[in-house]
């Protein structure tokens, strides 16, 4: 079926929300649909781009069907075990487009969109994603996380013009991707909640429209969380479907709230210090459904303070800048340093803006406390999800202890200029009191 989300005019949040995908289609035997499109756009010769592990969940069967359509291609797979979404991959890609191709097509997941998304942006040719796994919300995004220069970051590139997802192909997917998949799922509460704070203490925009898809996307997969270790066709399809609605979401309100908060921030800092240093790592949401888990805890625990103007400007004032990049400098190395080149430009530590937004926190404390009842389940309810869905809770799984999980948060507010928990609580003064929590 083609699935239709709201495109119709301006919206009461004084945006006309709208998306670059043409179509999106989800369910069983969706792949069939692929010569529609293939057709539609006139394509005379499509450019295939699969990695090893993709192209044999669903490479060979995008090749049958050109083949039987008798429609010549040109296929590059990645050969590497671990394919890394650097500028050494980007780099290949490229120099195996054919420029004689004059369709993409993505065949995979995360990493293999992401760099598909470039080439189509580089090429200017139309980009179609087969996807073999529900496991991030990238499909519909505009932009692709990578690594670059050491530092996790998202590059504007380009939206798919169709998302293609098989529930025959979602499905068979490993199962630590289907975890993954409802983890990146999970972030959604925090992100909501943490977008309609920083609407009410920075003035940020924000549209209840869009939250609300969101919302609808994720009381699905929840609802359905049971049957995803079974690779139930209806859990499996929630979840795809949440994944597109993110990506959609994000392009609807054009900034990434609606999907992201401060539990993806944990996320980057682990991928950055894997990068620097070697660390362990997991799947992107495997480490969002952790963050999101270590973000209820701490909601919860600043939901038992009072705000206390003395304690919050004691704080700021005691604060050194210069303390602090020395130590992003330790705990990141080399990029910890396009971290503090951003200060220069969000200015997120300068001790004059305080007190306005100290203000503001203060006077608005109740409703503060309120959207956090409204929109975060729980600790308790997000640790059965994870344990249905058999994630372990332990964030030394995925070799991260009690002194790195500390370090990790403060410096989630250093990862992007957006106002989240970590931030929230350096203008409280209590950043360094919420980090025993963890």
């Amino acid at each position: 079926m083609v699935k239709q989300y709201f495109n119709d005019g301006i919206c009461r949040c004084g945006k006309v929300h709208s998306a670059a995908v043409d179509d999106v289609i989800i369910g069983k035997g969706a792949i069939g649909r692929l010569m529609f499109f293939v057709q539609k756009y006139g394509t005379k010769k499509p450019f295939l781009l699969s990695d090893r592990n993709t192209f044999a969940a669903a490479g060979e069967k995008v090749c049958q069907i050109l083949d039987i359509n008798n429609l010549p291609y040109t296929s590059y797979s990645f050969p590497d075990e671990h394919l890394e979404p650097d500028e050494t991959a980007v780099g290949s890609a490229v120099m195996h487009f054919d420029p004689s191709c004059d369709l993409i097509i993505g065949i995979g997941s995360g990493v293999i969109n992401d760099i598909g998304k470039i080439l189509s942006n580089i090429t200017g040719k139309k980009y179609i994603i087969v996807a073999t796994a529900p496991s991030m919300d990238g499909y519909a995004s505009a932009t692709s996380s990578m690594s670059m220069d050491g530092l996790k970051v998202s590059l504007n590139s380009r939206c798919a013009d169709v998302i293609i997802g098989d529930t025959d192909i979602l499905k068979n997917a490993p199962i630590h991707m289907l975890k993954s998949g409802l983890g990146d799922m999970l972030a959604k509460f925090v992100s909501i909640a943490e977008w309609r704070i920083a609407h009410i203490i920075t003035g940020e925009y924000y549209c209840e429209r869009v939250a609300q898809l969101i919302r609808g996307a994720l009381k699905k997969c929840v609802d359905n969380a049971d049957g995803l270790l079974k690779r139930d066709e209806k859990a499996v399809e929630a979840v795809f479907e949440g994944l597109v609605i993110g990506g959609l979401a994000m392009a609807y309100a054009g900034v990434s709230r609606p999907a992201s908060g401060v539990e993806h921030y944990f996320s980057h800092i682990w991928d950055m210090r894997g990068l620097e240093f070697g660390t362990k790592v997991d799947l992107h949401g495997i480490q969002c459904a952790l963050g999101t888990l270590q973000a209820v805890k701490l909601y919860e625990k600043i939901k038992k303070y009072t705000p206390d103007q003395k304690r919050a400007e004691d704080y700021v004032c005691n604060f050194s800048f210069d303390n602090w990049k020395t130590e992003l400098k330790d705990f990141l190395g080399n990029s910890a340093k396009t971290m503090i080149a951003q200060e220069q430009k969000e200015q997120k530590y300068d001790k004059s803006t305080h007190p306005a937004r100290y203000a503001i926190i203060e006077k608005n404390w109740s409703t503060i406390l309120n959207i956090l009842e409204e929109e975060l389940p729980t600790y308790q309810q997000i640790s059965q999800i994870l344990k249905t869905i058999g994630i372990s809770q332990d964030l030394a799984s995925i070799g991260v202890d009690r002194e790195t999980a500390r370090r990790t948060f403060k410096a989630t507010k250093d990862i992007r200029d957006k106002y989240v928990l970590s931030r929230l609580a350096w203008d409280l003064g209590v950043l360094d009191e919420l980090c025993e929590v963890l």
